[in-house]
């Protein structure tokens, strides 16, 4: 049987196939298929350092459908719950906006904290966890001092309770914040479920007025839509006291902004991204990274795009000395080119690979078949143009499932006798080959 160099987990071979092929991008082993982005990676696990550090970051991701955003997103996410940091991410959506007059400034806001993640619990739903881990890590720490369930031991674990709090109290909202996370040690303490569960409700912005949250929690404050960015940023900070490394912000399909048919509805949400931006890098925010992705028309359009946003095209327009070829990868932008022939040849083998091992099989399909399956995506007619890695990892997906399940079909049958010749476009195999040579097996 086949071994690949890095055997990959059954669950996780599974889940890559069924993700790929349905053309989105799985959370769980990109470690085994990323090929390429490693300058960009880099210089995002850079930021993520400043972060950690206590400083803040803001990048826009751009890239055409398709091309790669959401997967280079999903690499990092991994990454940074792997050095210990805490990942909240959201999808815009015409009901998701960083502004706007029917709550979907706070509807964005509940989906991040709705998809808290942490290392432990990677697929969201972490701010339990969070804080309970918060409550048990003090306790810890307290007991070493002290002998547990003792009145002294209380005494401690509340004084370090009010220290965290106490640091949180001269940010905008945080005697409030610090409120709840008081209340919530002593739901904790004293095993009230009903308290904890409010004061979760309260953190994940679902009182719709202040008068339940006082009724409930003695709170006179809720997140709204005005506010919920300043919430963001006092959640950040406390990660940090519960522990953590970090936050880091992941925000994709900015598109949706660009799609806002009125004017001043778009610009109100240009105007509070500028606010984000300008925190993080004027040194307003601490311990927070923003990732935001987005296509290339939803940034660079002067009528509807982010550059239709003056101070904030001011802010992002690259210098003179960018393109041909060159990038700087320090600006706020990170352009997501194309992966190329070669990078593309790596993944397919990978995948090739990966799906030998998840149906224990011997891979049929070698060096000259991979270089002819690419060859033939990349001389369809507009592909130059308009073919993304997306399409050629669900055709390769669909090909070698269709050769693994019809042992008696080639791949010739499959991609047509002819195709092979007419998309070489004249090329000689000796051509063919030379241009992969590098990846000969």
């Amino acid at each position: 049987m086949h071994k690949m160099e890095n055997q990959v987990p059954r669950r996780v071979a599974n889940t890559i196939m069924n993700a790929l092929k349905g053309g989105v991008v799985p959370r769980i082993g990109l470690e085994y298929i990323t090929v390429g982005r490693t300058r960009e990676i880099d210089a995002i696990l850079h930021d993520i350092d400043i972060v950690q550090d206590g400083g803040a970051s803001f990048r826009f991701i751009v890239g055409k459908y398709g091309a790669g955003k959401s997967f280079l997103l999903q690499t990092i996410r991994n990454y940074a719950t792997a050095k210990g940091f805490v990942v909240m991410d959201a999808d815009l959506s015409p009901e998701r906006r960083f502004a706007g007059t029917k709550g979907q400034g706070l509807a964005t806001y509940k989906e991040l904290v709705r998809n808290v993640s942490v290392k432990s619990k990677p697929d969201g739903g972490a701010l339990p966890l969070v804080l309970e881990r918060w409550i048990s890590g003090i306790q810890s720490a307290v007991a070493q001092e002290c002998e547990p369930g003792s009145s002294e031991f209380d005494a401690l674990v509340e004084k370090r309770i009010y220290r965290v709090t106490g640091e949180l109290e001269g940010m905008v909202n945080g005697f409030e914040f610090a409120r709840a996370l008081t209340a919530y040690h002593r739901a904790y303490r004293e095993d009230d479920a009903l308290t904890k569960s409010n004061v979760l409700r309260w953190f994940r912005g679902e009182y719709a007025t202040r008068k339940d949250a006082k009724a409930d929690l003695g709170i006179n404050w809720i997140v709204t839509d005005e506010t919920w960015y300043d919430f963001l940023k006092i959640l950040a900070a406390f990660m940090v006291g519960a522990g953590y490394s970090g936050t880091l912000v992941m925000v994709d399909e900015l598109v949706n902004i660009f799609k806002i048919p009125n004017s001043i509805s778009r610009q109100n949400n240009y105007e509070k991204l500028l606010t984000m931006y300008n925190d993080a890098l004027q040194g307003k925010a601490q311990h927070i990274g923003f990732l935001m992705g987005c296509t290339p028309q939803c940034v660079e359009d002067r009528y509807k795009g982010i550059f239709s946003y003056e101070a904030l095209r001011s802010r992002l327009t690259e210098g003179h000395f960018s393109g041909d070829g060159r990038t700087d990868l320090t600006a706020p932008i990170i352009r997501l080119e194309m992966l190329s022939q070669e990078e593309l040849y790596v993944l397919i083998e990978k995948l090739r690979d990966i799906h030998a091992q998840l149906y224990d099989y011997e891979p049929v399909l070698h060096h000259d078949d991979l270089v002819y399956f690419l060859t033939v995506e990349y001389n369809r007619v507009g592909a130059d143009t308009h073919i993304t890695p997306r399409e050629i990892i669900r055709d390769f997906i669909e090909l070698v499932g269709i050769l693994h399940q019809n042992p008696e079909t080639s791949i010739q049958a499959v991609l047509g006798s002819n195709s092979f010749e007419m998309a070489k476009g004249g090329l000689t195999d000796e051509d063919v080959h030379s241009e992969f040579a590098e990846f000969e097996l």
